[in-house]
C-alpha cells in the first residue's frame, strides 16, 4: 500500500519539477533574445548616427535656371562663360537683324508673332531718333554749336536740341527793323520755308520767342505741332547752368501756331502773338491754355506785363540745298500731331 501510494507522488514531483525547468529555460531563452534585440538596437542607432555624421550637410547655394543647361560641364567651360560679355541691343539687332529691348506687352506678342524685327520688310521703324518732332521738346538737354553760326544763332542753337534744325545751318530770313512791321512783308519772307525759331527782344532787354516746327505757308490755318516751344534766355527762370527756360506745348499739338496772312508770328491764339501791322511793334502773351507757365505761375514771358513794345524782331529757318526737300511746306488740313 506504502509503495503504490508513493509512486503517484514520485511522478507527480518529477512532473513538476520538470515544469519548472521547462520555465526556467523558456525564461532564459527569453532573456537572451531580449539581450540580443536590444544589442542589435544599440548596434542600429550607432551605425545610424555614423551616418549621418559621414554624409556632407547641405549648403545654401543659389541655382539659377542657367545651371540646368550646365550641368555636367567642365568647370573651366563655366568660368569662360562667365567671361563672355553679352552683346548690346544694338550690337544684338545688328547681328540678327531683330530687337531685344521690348517691354513685357512687347513680349506676349512675340510670342505668338515673333520678334520684333529690326527694319521690318526694309523699312526703318518709328521713333525719336529719326522723327524727334513728334515727341514734346526736351527741357534739360541743349544741342551743341555748329560751324558757321554768329553770335546769335550760337544762343539759339541750344534750343534746338532734337528738332529738325539742330544740326542744321541757319540763315536769318526776316528782319523786321531790315524788311518792316508788316505782316505782308513777313509772309513774304517766311512762307514755305519749313520750322524756324523766332526771336525777339523787348524794351525792357527781355530775350524770347518760340519754336515753329511746321512754319507758315500763309493759307489761315492753325498749324499744330507737340514740338512747338516758347523760351527765354537767360534771367531767374533758367536752371543753374542752362542757356534758357523753355515751355512746352499743353493740351496736345493743336493750335500750336496760327498761320494768318493778316499776322506776324502767332504761337497759339494767345500765348506769344506779335500781329505787326497797325499795332506796329506790340506783342502780347498769355500762358496756360496752350503752352505752360513759368515754374512760379506767372502766365506771361513778359513778367508781370501783358503785353510790351519790341526793340527787334527775327526769324531763322534751316539752309537747304538746292533741290532738298523742305518739311512741311503746304496746307494741313487733317494734321494730327
Amino acid at each position: 500500500m506504502i509503495l503504490c501510494a508513493t509512486k503517484p507522488l514520485a511522478a507527480a514531483v518529477a512532473v513538476a519539477l520538470l515544469s519548472c525547468e521547462s520555465a526556467v529555460a523558456f525564461s532564459s531563452n527569453n532573456n537572451n533574445l531580449g539581450g540580443l534585440a536590444r544589442i542589435r538596437s544599440t548596434t542600429s542607432k550607432k551605425y545610424s548616427i555614423q551616418r549621418r555624421q559621414q554624409q556632407p550637410q547641405p549648403t545654401s547655394t543659389t541655382l539659377y535656371l542657367g545651371d540646368f543647361f550646365n550641368f555636367g560641364k567642365p568647370k573651366q567651360e563655366e568660368e569662360e562663360e562667365e567671361e563672355e560679355t553679352a552683346p548690346t541691343p544694338e550690337e544684338e539687332a545688328a547681328q540678327t537683324g531683330y530687337v531685344d529691348n521690348d517691354d513685357p506687352i512687347e513680349k506676349i506678342f512675340g510670342i505668338f508673332f515673333g520678334k520684333k524685327e529690326a527694319e521690318p520688310m526694309g523699312m526703318k521703324r518709328f521713333g525719336q531718333e529719326r522723327f524727334p518732332e513728334q515727341y514734346p521738346a526736351v527741357l534739360d538737354e541743349w544741342a551743341d554749336p555748329v560751324v558757321g553760326d554768329d553770335k546769335e544763332m550760337a544762343l539759339l542753337r541750344p534750343l534746338l536740341k532734337n528738332t529738325n534744325l539742330e544740326t542744321r545751318n541757319l540763315r536769318l530770313t526776316y528782319d523786321a527793323n531790315r524788311d518792316g512791321w508788316d505782316p505782308t512783308i513777313f509772309h513774304s519772307k517766311v512762307d514755305k520755308q519749313g520750322g524756324a525759331i523766332v526771336f525777339c527782344t523787348t524794351r525792357a532787354g527781355i530775350q524770347c520767342g518760340g519754336y515753329n516746327p511746321k512754319g507758315w505757308v500763309g493759307y489761315g490755318e492753325a498749324r499744330g505741332s507737340i514740338a512747338a516751344f516758347l523760351y527765354i534766355l537767360g534771367g531767374k527762370y533758367a536752371a543753374p547752368g542752362a542757356p534758357a527756360i523753355k515751355l512746352r506745348k499743353v493740351g496736345g499739338p493743336g493750335l500750336a501756331q496760327m498761320d494768318l496772312p493778316e499776322s506776324g508770328p502767332s504761337f497759339s491764339p494767345d500765348a506769344l502773338v506779335i500781329p505787326l501791322g497797325k499795332e506796329g511793334k506790340l506783342a502780347r502773351s498769355k500762358l496756360g491754355s496752350y503752352y505752360e507757365r513759368l515754374p512760379d505761375g506767372t502766365n506771361s514771358l513778359f513778367g508781370k506785363d501783358g503785353s510790351v513794345q519790341l526793340r527787334d524782331l527775327k526769324v531763322y529757318h534751316g539752309v537747304y540745298e538746292e533741290g532738298e526737300y523742305i518739311p512741311f511746306t503746304d496746307a494741313e488740313p487733317f494734321a494730327l500731331y
